[in-house]
């Protein structure tokens, strides 16, 4: 998905070109096909390739795909999620990052 919200859309090629790792085109074009069958994808015909592209947004796809995160890996707790984030940043998180997630708690407060 990254290589294609990347670049705008993207061939099964050029996905499996832009992979570190290079797997199987088969492979690459099944995952493709998967994702289109789940929504995340649509396709296009260019003679005869498909050249795929993101159905919605990267920040609805990024929402979406934190929601699975957090209901998976925290048992739906976003306190839980946090603090495994503010944890894994081994205390270093910047002035900046900080006070940003402040505001996003105080407005989250008066809502």
């Amino acid at each position: 998905m990254d290589i294609v919200f990347t670049r705008g859309e993207a061939t099964a090629a050029e996905v499996n070109a832009a992979l570190p790792d290079q797997p199987s085109s088969s492979t690459v074009r099944t995952l493709l096909r998967i994702l289109e069958e789940k929504g995340h994808l649509k396709h296009r015909e260019d003679g005869q390739r498909f050249v795929y592209g993101p159905t919605r947004t990267r920040a609805a796809e990024s929402k979406s795909a934190l929601r699975r995160v957090v209901t998976t890996f925290f048992e739906g707790s976003f306190a839980d999620a946090v603090a495994a984030l503010v944890d894994t940043a081994d205390g270093k998180l910047p002035a900046e990052e900080l006070k940003r997630i402040e505001a996003i708690i105080k407005k989250a407060r008066t809502k």
